[in-house]
């Protein structure tokens, strides 16, 4: 983002129309009223986002956290202390949905202690009109309530609230609006997500997605390659490509580019060293795709294609637009176009509907494939999705057996896939100090694997050579070499 003087903006003047000079000059206005309120409490006013969800959701979260300490906020991690907590909603599973509203619930009792604090909603449980219903009825001490869409409205949306001390709330249904050049706040200096397209066309039927997060729109690439042209001068050396389906990338673009022109063209950026990105979706995986990470020098050794199902019957109910066939036959040319690929996967036990030969389907693809690891769901029934009102919704105590007996497989395996690198020497990103041990880092190999490692913070966000001593399941414990 480019630096703005925000002292320099006018606020007598009226507030401009075009994005995102209008929001510049609503952050400007924002910085008076809070600059004014810190004075009253006699203290620096601070913020807690709080992120449920996917990393998109994360990557919005940085943005959210960017706005906040333009206005004038500083950041605490505990929300029970903070003046100004916002929940970045998740709604892919309907238990999320109750879990914000009990934190909501004991925010309220924080609340009426704190005559400065702010509460905001945003994220994808706010696009339910159901939710804010609920919100309007039984939540009236919320302060913000807003959607995926309009994200980048954040600085406006708190100078409307500071200024009408009534509740504001704006959800769109949908938009085509993509605004660049917004404050974030990084999480990690040397690594960063990149969000290069939004909402999604695919409509599977247990998903809740395309109608919150709207439809597909890409990014212009000038704008993606400038974004991570500009992360690289910050110290950035690798970047996690977002999008719901990245592999449909560029299909509404005015001069139409596919996901693998666009990671070309990302590959030639000077300073980056890595390129990751998810998610794939396996029906817009193409050969053009597959080449490009064959030959890449800075894609991850790492591709995460969710199967859900093994069984062709569930996935044609699932409407995933792909079968177990044409599944394994694109494992097999990614295979052999990057014979050291990490492959990871989603699956979904007990859809409506599911038998127990569906179930031993799946099994047989986990155990063709030999996934690294795989993100096992029980089928959670999410109202407003076609599979809520499915006939033959599977009995809880079979998908529990299913769950158990395809848990223990999937670890079993990839206990064994992942212990191939032992005694190999890998080159490792180190991205922090380690949790339990600090005379330990921790860092992330290119297809993903954690390592464990002597060294100290002086390491965090260099690649650096480790020789892997020990395989302990899902991590490594290794040596870094000295050079």
């Amino acid at each position: 983002m480019k630096t703005i003087n925000f002292s320099k903006i006018n606020l007598s003047d009226e507030p401009p129309v075009r994005e995102p000079e209008r929001q510049y000059y609503f952050i400007a206005k924002a910085r008076e009223y809070v600059r004014e309120q810190a004075e009253k409490a006699g203290h620096p006013l601070t913020f807690c986002v709080v992120t449920f969800g996917c990393q998109m959701n994360a990557r919005d979260s940085e943005k959210l956290a960017g706005i906040l300490e333009q206005i004038g906020y500083r950041e605490e991690a505990d929300e029970g202390k903070a003046d100004f907590v916002i929940y970045n909603t998740c709604t892919v599973r309907e238990n999320a949905n109750q879990r914000v509203y009990g934190r909501l619930g004991q925010l309220n009792r924080v609340k009426k202690k704190n005559p400065h604090m702010l509460i905001g909603l945003c994220g994808c449980m706010m696009q339910e009109p159901e939710v804010v219903e609920k919100l309007k009825k039984s939540y009236r001490f919320v302060d913000l309530i807003f959607g995926t869409h309009n994200i980048y409205k954040f600085a406006e949306l708190i100078a409307t609230r500071l200024e009408s001390g009534r509740m504001v709330i704006d959800i769109w249904k949908d938009t085509d609006k993509i605004v660049e050049d917004l404050p974030a706040e990084r999480k990690y200096s040397f690594k960063s997500g990149v969000n290069i397209m939004f909402g999604c066309n695919n409509f599977c039927s247990y998903c809740i997605v395309p109608y919150v997060r709207g439809r597909e729109r890409s990014r212009n690439p000038h704008d993606i390659i400038r974004e991570i042209e500009e992360l690289v001068a910050d110290g950035v050396v690798e970047v996690m490509l977002l999008g719901q389906n990245v592999n449909s990338y560029g299909k509404n673009l005015e001069q139409p580019m596919s996901f693998a022109q666009l990671l070309r063209e990302i590959e030639k950026i000077d300073g980056l060293k890595r390129i990751r990105f998810m998610t794939s979706h396996p029906k817009d995986l193409s050969d053009e795709l597959i080449e490009v990470m064959g030959s890449s020098e800075k894609i991850c050794r790492h591709l995460h294609l969710p199967i859900q199902s093994g069984s062709s019957r569930i996935l044609e109910k699932m409407n995933r637009r792909y079968t177990k066939e044409h599944y394994l036959e694109l494992v097999e040319k990614i295979r052999s176009s990057v014979p050291d690929i990490s492959l990871t996967t989603d699956i979904i036990v007990g859809f409506p509907g599911e038998t127990e030969e569906d179930f031993q389907e799946t099994l047989d693809v986990v155990r063709k494939v030999r996934y690294d690891s795989a993100f096992t769901f029980i089928y959670s029934k999410r109202t407003g999705t076609p599979a809520a009102i499915m006939e033959d919704q599977v009995p809880e105590s079979v998908v529990k057996d299913r769950f158990d007996r395809l848990l223990k497989e999937v670890q079993s395996i990839s206990g064994e896939v992942c212990s191939v690198y032992t005694n190999t020497i890998q080159d490792v990103l180190v991205e922090t100090v380690n949790d339990h041990d600090a005379a330990l880092v921790t860092g992330r190999m290119s297809n993903n694997l954690l390592v464990h490692f002597p060294g100290g913070e002086d390491l965090i966000g260099k690649i650096v050579s480790v020789e892997l001593k020990e395989c302990r399941g899902f991590y490594y414990i290794g040596d870094m070499i000295k050079k």
